[in-house]
């Protein structure tokens, strides 16, 4: 039986000819990810267990993102010791406030992933370089610590699931709007320790913005991870930012899947996920009754500029209805630089809306943007689970950065369409 790419690429990274779903694997990796909350807890971890020397100084990444720039003493405190350990063992990679960006928009756009690598990170939406045609997956910070200092780590190899996309985009859905519905289609669970692999005629429908994305929220339908295929898309995107070689890999004719989901681009409408689960999918045409108190666009799924550039279209020449806030984060400092240069911050600024330095503040219900009891938030974010963005009365719908602009002009959940 054949391989799938994932299976391909953890058998290159085990040395050996072939794996199995099922099969447990040594695999070497060529990137270990750590943020100012996971990393405290992994060198933690590396110290107790008597570590002396990390694998790699250039292949382990600490980015400061979700307090940063810091909220209190114990978040300081987090960055304070993160910041000593990189310097410590001189670790390549270190990104802190003015230099750092939400981590899984930082590393495709600086380049630190690159086809058919294996890369882990102590967080869950390190499924997001699958997009890229990489390996890649979330860890505890134990797992971590011991990787920082082994440079590899054990996997069980996931079975996949295929899903074919074809057709062709509607106006104003994007791959936000994609993974929002096949979750909705295939609930939290659905796709539980199993690779998602995309395939068919319609992914070249999808930019590389939207496949982050994509890939992104893989871990919110139980998955292991979430892959695309290497085309024109990836390559022309890598251009300019990896320069060393890189291996893409394709499934085998003959690779074995659980279950093959078709999704024709053409049905797929704006979509909206619901309270309390990514799986209540809705039409954000069913969204009149809902009001709201404020928007947040930005996060690891949706804070690069292509998102800029999309709520920026809607909000241009309007303002947020009355008693809405909006909160928008542009995911990196060059996005940042980007939104200025464009001119979308003055277009955001304009609308009523805050413009913040990278951070993942609001989403993991940190800073930045905290819910009271009572209010609703739609949001760019990747999760919407009780109390996630503050308040457990607090509500948060999850959606794409054209719905959310389109929402805060409306003061309620809207499809672009009806603002526009």
């Amino acid at each position: 039986m054949g391989m799938t790419m994932t299976q391909k690429i953890l058998a290159k990274h085990a040395g050996l000819p072939e794996v199995h779903a099922g099969q447990l694997i040594q695999a070497r990796l060529d990137l270990v990810l750590g943020n100012d909350i996971t990393t405290p807890v992994a060198i933690n971890e590396f110290e107790a267990a008597g570590f002396t020397e990390i694998f790699d100084k250039g292949k382990i990444v600490l980015v400061m993102d979700h307090f940063v720039p810091n909220k209190d003493i114990k978040s300081a405190t987090q960055c304070k010791q993160c910041r000593n350990f990189a310097r410590r063992f001189g670790i390549e990679h270190y990104y802190d406030v003015g230099t750092m960006g939400i981590e899984h928009a930082l590393l495709p756009e600086q380049g630190l992933v690159a086809p058919g690598e294996a890369v882990i990170g102590a967080d869950s939406h390190t499924c997001t370089y699958g997009a890229l045609g990489a390996f890649s997956t979330g860890v505890g910070s134990t797992d971590m610590g011991a990787a920082m200092s082994a440079g590899y780590t054990w996997f069980k190899v996931p079975a996949a699931i295929r899903v074919n996309v074809t057709g062709k985009k509607r106006p104003y859905v994007s791959g936000k709007d994609l993974i929002l519905y096949l979750i909705g289609k295939i609930g939290v669970d659905g796709a539980l320790y199993k690779s998602l692999e995309f395939s068919g005629d319609g992914l070249s429908e999808l930019t590389m913005a939207d496949r982050l994305t994509i890939s992104n929220m893989a871990i919110e339908a139980g998955g292991k991870n979430g892959i695309f295929p290497v085309d024109d898309i990836t390559r022309e995107y890598l251009k300019g930012r990896v320069n060393r070689e890189w291996t893409s890999y394709a499934p085998d004719p003959d690779a074995e899947y659980e279950q093959v989901i078709e999704l024709d681009l053409g049905a797929i409408d704006c979509t909206v996920s619901w309270p309390h689960l990514p799986e209540n999918a809705r039409p954000a045409r069913e969204g009149h009754d809902v009001r709201i108190d404020q928007i947040v666009i930005g996060s690891c799924t949706n804070g690069r500029i292509e998102d800029m550039e999309a709520a920026a279209e809607i909000l241009k020449g309007h303002h947020l209805a009355d008693g809405v806030r909006g909160i928008v984060i542009p995911a990196t400092m060059n996005v940042y630089r980007e939104c200025m240069k464009l001119g979308y911050s003055d277009v955001f600024l304009d609308a009523g809306c805050v413009v913040s330095t990278p951070t993942c503040g609001p989403c993991l219900g940190g800073y930045m943007g905290i819910l009271a009891e009572g209010e609703r938030c739609v949001s760019t974010t990747n999760r919407n689970f009780v109390g996630r963005m503050g308040h457990v009365k607090s509500e948060v719908y999850l959606a794409s950065p054209a719905v959310a602009a389109a929402s805060g002009i409306a003061g309620h959940i809207a499809h672009p369409e009806e603002v526009m």
